[in-house]
Parts: C-alpha cells; structure tokens; sequence
C-alpha cells in the first residue's frame, strides 16, 4: 500500500509540474480510503518542503452543504498553503502554470499561539487567533475536467493552488463572524453577496474541526500560521482580463487581477 501511497503522490506531483491533469484516482484506484488520500496528500507536501518549500498554514473545503452533497460526504476537507502559493493582495496572476483555475472568497486566520487537536474547542480558536482578514483562495485540480470525488480532492491537497491574503486585521473579538457581510465583484460588477454563515454556521466551527481532524496525523496548527476558513460562496471560473474583489463588512477587501 506504501507503494501505491507513493506512486499516487508522483502522479499528482507530476501533473502540478507539467500542468496536465491525471484521471481521477478514484477511478485508477476505486478502493482508496480517505485516510490513504490524506497520506498521498502528505507525502507530496513532505517531497515539496524536501525542496525548501515551506508550509505557511492551512486551508479548509468543502465546508457548505451545497458542496458536501456534491461529492456526497459529510464533512470538509483540508490542505496545505505553501510559501510559493502566496499572492501580494491586488496583483496580477498569470494563469501559466494553472491548469482549470477557480476562485473562492473566503475569511482567513492568522494565529497568535498553537492549535493542537484532538478537543479544541471554538473558545480555543478564538484565543490562539490573533486576527482575520478577508482571502481569495485560487483552487485547481490536477485531476482532469475537475470529476473528482471526495478522496481525489483530498489526495490532490484539497483542489489548492495559490492564495491572496488582503483587508485590515481585525481581532476577531470584535466581530460576530457569523453576520459578517461580503460583496464580491467582477470588474466593478456586483455577482455575488454570501455572509459568515455560509461556513459551518461560523468559521471558528471550521478552524475548531481543523485542528481536530489534523490531531489524527499527529500535525499542528501553529503560531504565525494563516487558515483559510472555506469559501463563504462558489467557487468562480477564471478569465484573463477579469479583476475580482471581495469587500467584507468591518475587515476590508481584497482583490486579484487574471493576466
């Protein structure tokens, strides 16, 4: 199984590198479990921080309903954000190097102490954070026409690819993150609106259910790191020329450019 653990975990690596998606694993490998995707998922970030790459935090999924009942599961999922995922707020992105690009509006964490699972609580999340700022999250999957199951997007380090970290920080005990209103825009337009509670009721649920579900591999979320909590909307096809911005009630905007 370890050796299938690695072959899987070259197949995505090489798909990331030469921007070809692969077939699904679940149809390569119909009988893969969800903890043997989470350990092929592991084994790609180990190779890339092998290479010098450097975990900069965390990122949730599928934390809707709407999205859950799409792969028929009932929890999210979660990878891990790079140094070389990051994007400076209001820059231009190229799509080189992406294969099916999206993109998702979502309330990110940065914290001030350790979160270490298996019993945190949604108080404990409010004091390890130190403050939230609004994020884009760029998704793609390096599985071909996006027909994944919930085990291919898992392997596949959650669908991640680049994030943009903008707004104000806020400390979180001034908001109810639940009310918190967005507005998002395509080149000035209004397209969307969606609030807080579009996560898991809140987002702290999420980060509480985060660091909870990482205790099972023994892995921490750590002071300084940023958690992207889960796309308050869906997820947005991109096109070169497009500009999109969030505006989020109290905590500021953010905003990408596609070259």
């Amino acid at each position: 199984m370890l050796e299938l653990i690695s072959e899987y975990a070259s197949f995505l690596l090489k798909a990331e590198d030469t921007h070809v998606a692969i077939e699904p694993i679940t149809k390569i490998f119909p009988s893969i479990t969800v903890d043997e995707a989470y350990q092929i998922q592991l084994e790609q970030i180990a190779a890339k921080v092998k290479k010098g790459r450097k975990i900069v935090g965390k990122k949730i999924g599928l934390t809707s309903k709407a999205m859950q009942n799409m792969l028929n599961v009932k929890q999210p999922d979660y990878g891990h954000l790079l140094d070389d995922m990051l994007i400076i707020d209001g820059e231009t992105m190229s799509l080189d190097g992406l294969i099916q690009p999206k993109l998702e509006f979502e309330i990110a964490f940065v914290l001030k102490k350790d979160l270490k699972g298996p019993v945190v609580t949604f108080q404990d999340v409010i004091e390890a954070t130190d403050y939230v700022v609004p994020a884009i999250e760029v998704i793609d999957s390096r599985i071909e026409n996006w027909n994944i199951k919930f085990e291919d997007t898992v392997a596949d380090n959650g669908s991640s690819a680049r994030a943009v970290i903008g707004g104000k920080p806020t400390p979180i005990s001034d908001l109810d993150l639940s009310l918190l209103g967005m507005a998002v825009y395509r080149n000035g337009q209004l397209f969307d609106t969606a609030a807080g509670a579009a996560v898991m009721a809140n987002p702290i649920h999420a980060v509480a259910w985060l660091a909870n579900s990482l205790a099972k591999y023994d892995i921490s979320l750590y002071k300084g790191e940023i958690v992207l909590s889960g796309a308050l909307t869906a997820a947005v096809p991109v096109t070169s020329g497009d500009t999109f911005t969030a505006k989020f009630d109290r905590i500021g905007e953010v905003s990408l450019t596609i070259k």
